[in-house]
């Protein structure tokens, strides 16, 4: 695993654990991360970061047609 190291204006009140799940969220939304990895750099479980996921904003559902169509297929 890659480590990075941010610094982060004073006048942004987000902790590292906040940072971390908005990081997460962008990258799984953009098809980066899967569920369970995106879950992991967060520290928390799938089922915790799914519940989180729409406090941010983010979606754990994919906007991709062709995602849509071989979850269709796969259920």
């Amino acid at each position: 695993m890659k480590t990075i190291s941010l610094t982060l204006p004073d006048t942004l009140d987000f902790n590292e654990t906040e940072v971390k799940i908005i990081l997460a969220g962008e990258l799984y939304e953009r098809g980066k991360l899967t569920l369970g990895q995106a879950a992991d750099l967060c520290g928390l479980t799938k089922r915790t970061f799914i519940e989180i996921m729409g406090k941010y904003g983010f979606s754990i559902f994919s906007q991709s047609s062709d995602d849509l169509a071989s979850d269709i297929e796969n259920a």
